[in-house]
């Protein structure tokens, strides 16, 4: 058996306008091509020939609805490599108030794909792990949920499921911590829970996550640490 062929992956992720449309799907949501277009800078017409071959790649799937294509990650092992070399790559450089403050609101809390990220993620994951719901070994770099975990998910009235192909939780390497954060049917669960309750709310540039006021009570109350946007 030959090995894989990691450059044509490679190639497809290196171009800097197909590895913008892939950061820009990190926010785990359907986005329009022109909105696609106009985060890389190029045109609809450049924009469709390369979401064409990130679709026939393989690293994302389109979907039409209406007059409208949209576009999504294909999977979460994409948005995990995605989020990887997110983590090798050098810091974006600062070029302007409006871009320091997207970067300082990408560090305190993102989506990454269906699950939180930065600093808020790693204070959950930390939360979890001193309640004794969560275990990690840092020297397997793996992540189990106990029973008392799963009982406290029950309350919360999270929907986990071992059958599932997604596993129940797995460590996500943080790109701007550069710690792990909790991710799987867990690390979704959270998001989705916090979205829901209105604790959490996305912002106006993409894959921003903030916190509203009674989410502050909230993470105070059932993770037990304070946070100040």
């Amino acid at each position: 058996m030959s090995d894989p062929e990691l450059h044509t992956v490679a190639a497809l992720m290196g171009d800097p306008s197909r590895a913008t449309m892939l950061i820009h799907l990190m926010g785990g949501r359907r986005v329009p091509a022109s909105d696609l277009a106009r985060a890389a800078q190029i045109s609809p017409a450049t924009a469709s020939e390369h979401l064409a071959k990130l679709v026939a790649g393989g690293l994302i799937q389109g979907r039409r609805h209406g007059r409208h294509r949209y576009y999504a990650l294909a999977s979460p092992e994409v948005a995990r490599v995605v989020e990887g070399l997110l983590s090798l790559a050098p810091a974006e450089p600062v070029r302007s108030l409006r871009s320091s403050v997207r970067q300082a609101q990408l560090r305190a809390a993102r989506t990454c794909y269906d699950h939180l990220a930065g600093v808020l993620s790693m204070q959950i994951t930390e939360s979890l792990i001193a309640h004794g719901w969560l275990t990690f070994d840092c020297i397997q770099e793996a992540m189990t949920l106990t029973g008392g975990g799963r009982d406290q998910a029950a309350r919360w009235g999270w929907d986990l499921d071992p059958r599932r192909r997604m596993p129940l939780v797995r460590p996500c390497l943080d790109w701007s911590e550069r710690r792990y954060h909790v991710a799987g049917q867990v690390g979704r669960s959270v998001a989705t829970w916090l979205f829901d309750q209105g604790w959490v709310v996305r912002g106006s540039a993409d894959r921003v996550v903030l916190v509203t006021e009674t989410g502050q009570h909230a993470l105070a109350e059932y993770f037990g640490f304070g946070w100040t946007p």
